[in-house]
């Protein structure tokens, strides 16, 4: 006697209803993404959003079901005005719950080098952001959440060697 065939040959509606019943106990996570962009004299942008105490890099939360990549242009869109064309991923961090939060996977891309026609371009371009701005690399320590310094420099340190980075909670791993 041959074997029996697999339940996703014999039957695919039971196997899409046994995967979608393993997918509701799944865990869910909260994605961020980001965008490292700088200016030709090497500053970083960063943007001051009015509902938390710290500045940050432009970027926000993803939507459901939205890639990484996607959300980092739609969020700098939204809040900037400016569209983007995203480099390469420079750093994923996973970052612990926290707070009220559960965790989180907060991605890094590059975002490139804006010259006087693309600086000119950005904008408030919505009621989140207070301001932004182009910092030197000191200044954006002093801005930035310990953690979110040690992501941008994991990212900062990804532009020169072309290695992306995994981090916890802002440290290598």
């Amino acid at each position: 006697m041959g074997a029996e065939r697999p339940l996703y040959e014999r039957d695919p509606e039971a196997w899409n209803s046994y995967l979608a019943a393993g997918n509701a106990k799944q865990a869910r996570k909260r994605v961020s993404a980001d965008a490292l962009l700088r200016d030709e004299m090497g500053r970083i942008l960063l943007v001051d959003p009015k509902y938390k105490p710290d500045w940050d890099l432009p970027g926000g939360m993803a939507e459901a079901n939205e890639p990484p990549a996607d959300t980092v242009r739609r969020e700098l869109r939204e809040e900037l005005g400016y569209s983007i064309e995203i480099g390469d991923l420079l750093c994923v961090d996973w970052v612990s719950p926290h707070g009220p939060w559960d965790d989180l996977l907060s991605f890094v891309f590059d975002g490139g080098v804006l010259s006087g026609i693309g600086m000119e371009a950005l904008r408030i371009a919505d009621n989140e952001l207070a301001a932004y701005e182009f910092c030197k690399i000191g200044e954006a320590q002093k801005r930035l959440r310990p953690y979110v310094w040690r992501r941008l420099a994991a990212a900062l340190e990804a532009l020169k060697t072309g290695r992306v980075h995994y981090l916890q909670d802002g440290h290598p791993q």
